[in-house]
């Protein structure tokens, strides 16, 4: 809908047709208001209906129909409806001009309303200007907004029964000044309703409609809800309508309050909703009360009570009984048995309530005087040792239908004691409860007691006979006190026999057998032994390492020394095992006539002794054993060195062995052998003189020299020159040449002093022919001078008398004045350079006075080298 504070605009033209250029005008047109020469297109501008607190505007037409200018200055209306919309005076119309004029029209309370638009104007001629007042009038019709009002403004439909309905009528008016539209109902809430409401439904001003809102409450109990009404307020324009002719309106919602009480019908219940009136005694009653209730919502009245069961009544109900919502009334239900036994039964009441018959389950248990009996009838301890105890129980049990009370108990006879019994003490039908009689006898013999039981049962006295003998204590004796095993191979074992005697009056029951220690064990541990019977059983010690070990057997029995301890011992010892400290002794490459010699070391890695008898060498030649003394006693864990040569007598690779028969676990200890006899190699060095020519004094000339091996491999362990001025680099010692190949060497000559030098390089070497040498000759040679000229410009002073020459081999110095004497030139030669060095120089000037100059610019020269 379009917003109602829009403004609608009539355009009114009127003026001549050959003046606008238009047709000539229609009957319909209306006609021209003028003052003096200012015409106003329509008298009286009529804005229709418009709704309180929305605004309209229209636009007239003013028109200067005279031959002179027209000036309106201002505008002011007498209402306050009304007002100048768009103020753009003064404004000047030439003859023949328009323009268009808007007026507001904005409502503030209902009804109509007209107000005059007063305009002051000025015509100006070419002699006089004149004033004049143009006035039209315009009027409306305010009304206010449609508003949708619903009577009753809340519904409340107080107690209505569940499962029917209840309706009421509302009346749905527009009490605005425009119509509306409801284009929705909700209605929230359990059992209500709205009918009677067709949608989409318009009311014009003032029109109302009757609808039905209805309640059925789904269950008892407060309902509550609301009815939401939504509509649409028409908001139209002038004549009806608004803006390019559309419609316009606004959206709103009433919402009516709903409620309403579900109320069910009467209905009986009961409390407790069964009873039970547990054990009663035969001979007596018991009363137990119960309540009935109207839990529903109207009147209910009993009528009548009928009571089934043997020995069941009912009392203090008088009927009929008539009972109000939520009423109680209570009344007594009494069990009075004649015979024992269980019985059930019922009171059924019979009334107008939804549940016209309410039966009331009934139980009870006829019950016979109470009876103890007690299980077992009597206690037999049979044999007890003096000074111990055994504890024997019994049950009570009451086999009557009545409880029983035990007001006192006690128990007769020497070393009888009762326990377990909090007097008094009761016992319903069916119920038991335990007691106990300890029997510990101080002599040795028969003893006989009773237990009285006293209560106020049909039997007030029980008795339960009592009996048990007395004997002394079986005492168990070991012999031997402790076993010893001594020394067991690990892996094997070793058993004694150890004997068990009871030395008591009673028969000993042995219990446990429990043996500690790593490795021992016991079989045939005797059950019983009666007085002074005796036997015997095994204890086994079977090792799984080496050492000594300790551990106990603890006999565990019912004699007086309950806990008979025999201490255990023994040692595990590993088998004696022969070890190489080398399974393999290589000696390598060994040449003819040469011998290479290793140790071996036996050592017995067990945990006996153990005797070497033979040592054998066998396989290829050469090989052969030392400091070896057969035969050779190795206690556990100890070491013996021995030595194995390798001799060669003929060229090429040997095997053999060592076979060491021994007594040990490994009776063959084997150690493989090898070796291999070469011939001796032969060194030599070429080419035999090396020959640097001229090497100048200070510098280094580098030669290089081939070493090759010949016949066998050949290791070269040092070389040595004669003289400092020729040194060896490329290698480092001791190095192997294979045979055949060959391995350079770089010699250097590096010579002191002018001159020629020889020396000789000595190579020392496994070879047949070591040493080897190579002779070494050379020439030193001086370097040749080299000198620095230097010249500067002389110094702009008069008074300079001559110069100083400074030196430095470091950028920036520190420098050293190098001439002797004052230079009165403006040149120099340095004559004390060295070769291959950098110099900066600098000079300074000196006057008469012998003042001198700061540092010149600085010069840089490198002397070649040499």
């Amino acid at each position: 809908m379009k917003d109602l504070g829009r403004f609608k605009t009539i355009t009114l033209l009127l003026a001549l047709a050959a003046t606008f250029g238009c047709q000539g005008l229609s009957a319909t047109q209306p006609t021209v208001s003028q003052s003096g020469n200012l015409s106003i297109a329509a008298p009286n501008l009529n804005f229709g209906t418009v709704l309180v607190g929305h605004s309209e505007v229209l636009t007239n037409t003013l028109l200067n129909t005279s031959d002179s200018r027209i000036t309106v200055l201002r505008a002011a209306v007498d209402k306050s409806d009304f007002s100048i919309a768009g103020d753009k005076l003064p404004v000047t119309l030439a003859p023949g001009d328009s323009v268009p004029f808007s007026v507001a029209y904005n409502p503030r309370a209902h009804g109509k309303s007209t107000g005059t638009v007063a305009l002051d104007t000025t015509t100006a001629t070419s002699t006089t200007i004149a004033s004049a007042s143009t006035t039209f009038t315009a009027s409306g019709n305010a009304v206010n907004p449609g508003q949708l009002t619903v009577t009753p403004s809340s519904i409340t439909f107080g107690s209505v029964p569940v499962g029917t309905t209840q309706t009421q009528s509302a009346t749905l008016a527009n009490s605005g000044g425009s119509s509306l539209t409801i284009s929705q109902a909700t209605v929230n809430g359990n059992g209500f309703t709205l009918s009677g409401l067709t949608m989409p439904l318009t009311l014009g001003a003032g029109q109302s409609v009757v609808v039905s809102v209805s309640f059925t409450p789904p269950a008892g109990g407060p309902d509550s809800g609301s009815i939401a009404l939504g509509f649409v307020v028409s908001t139209q324009g002038h004549n009806g309508k608004g803006h390019g002719g559309g419609l316009a309106g606004t959206n709103s919602t009433v919402m009516v309050p709903v409620s309403g009480t579900g109320m069910t019908a009467g209905q009986l219940v009961a409390t407790p909703a069964s009873v039970s009136l547990g054990n009663v005694q035969v001979g007596t009653n018991q009363t137990q009360q119960v309540t009935i209730t109207n839990s529903g919502g109207t009147i209910v009245t009993i009528s009548q009570a009928t009571t089934i069961g043997t020995g069941f009544s009912a009392s203090g109900l008088a009927l009929p009984l008539t009972l109000a919502a939520g009423q109680s009334q209570s009344f007594n239900v009494t069990f009075a048995p004649q015979v024992a036994g269980t019985v059930s039964g019922s009171i059924s009441l019979a009334s107008d309530a939804t549940n016209p018959t309410l039966s009331i389950l009934l139980s009870a248990t006829a019950v016979t005087p109470g009876s103890l009996v007690s299980n077992p009838s009597s206690l037999s301890f049979g044999n007890v040792q003096t000074g111990t105890s055994q504890t024997l129980s019994a049950t009570l049990t009451n086999s009557g239908g009545t409880s029983v009370t035990i007001s006192q108990a006690s128990a007769s006879g020497s070393g009888y004691t009762l326990s377990g019994l909090s007097l008094p003490t009761t016992l319903s039908a069916g119920q038991s409860k335990t007691f106990s009689v300890q029997f510990a006898p101080q002599t040795s013999g028969s003893v006989s007691g009773n237990v009285a039981i006293t209560s106020d049962a049909s039997n007030p006295t029980l008795n339960v006979p009592l009996s048990g003998s007395g004997v002394t204590p079986g005492t168990l004796g070991a012999s031997p006190s402790s076993l010893s095993f001594g020394t067991v191979l690990v892996g094997n074992n070793s058993s004694l026999q150890e004997t068990l005697t009871n030395t008591g009056g009673s028969s000993v029951t042995i219990s446990q057998a429990n043996v500690s220690g790593s490795g021992f064990s016991v079989s045939g541990v005797p059950a019983t032994l009666a007085a002074g019977q005796s036997a015997n059983f095994n204890v086994t010690f079977a090792p799984q390492s080496s050492g000594a070990v300790t551990g106990s057997v603890s006999i565990v029995s019912n004699a007086s020394n309950s806990t008979l301890k025999i201490t255990l011992s023994g040692t595990g010892a590993t088998p004696g095992i022969l070890s190489a400290s080398s399974q393999t002794l290589s000696f390598g490459s060994v040449q003819l006539n040469g011998s290479a010699t290793q140790s071996e070391t036996l050592t017995n890695t067990g945990g006996t002794t153990i005797a070497v008898s033979q040592a054998n060498v066998s396989g290829g030649s050469g090989f052969s054993i030392s400091g070896l003394n057969l035969p050779l006693t190795l206690i556990a864990g100890q070491s013996f060195t021995f030595g194995t040569t390798f001799a060669p007598t003929a060229a090429g690779s040997v095997t053999g062995t060592i076979s060491l028969t021994s007594d040990a676990s490994n009776s063959t200890l084997t150690i493989s052998l090898s070796g291999t006899g070469t011939v001796p190699g032969q060194l030599s060095v070429s080419p035999s003189t090396l020959d640097f020519s001229s090497v100048v004094i200070g510098q280094s000339k580098n030669m290089t020299a081939t070493l090759s091996a010949t016949g066998s491999n050949v290791t070269v362990s040092s070389a040595s020159a004669s003289t400092s001025e020729f040194t060896l680099s490329g290698v480092s010692f001791p190095f192997t040449i294979t045979a055949g190949q060959s391995k350079a060497v770089t010699v250097t000559f590096t010579p002191q002093s002018s001159g020629t030098a020889s020396a000789t390089i000595s190579f020392a070497s496994s070879a047949s022919n070591s040493p080897t040498s190579e002779s070494l000759t050379g020439n030193g040679t001086a370097p040749p001078p080299h000198n620095v000229d230097l010249s500067w410009a002389a110094s702009s002073s008069t008074d300079v008398v001559g110069y100083n020459v400074y030196r430095a081999t470091v950028s920036g110095g520190p420098f050293t004045k190098i001439n002797t004497a004052l230079n009165a030139t403006t040149a120099f030669v340095d004559n004390s350079v060295q070769a291959g060095q950098t110099y900066y120089y600098v000079t300074t000037a000196v006057d008469g006075t012998g003042l001198e100059s700061g540092y010149s610019n600085q010069v840089k020269t490198i002397i070649p080298t040499p």
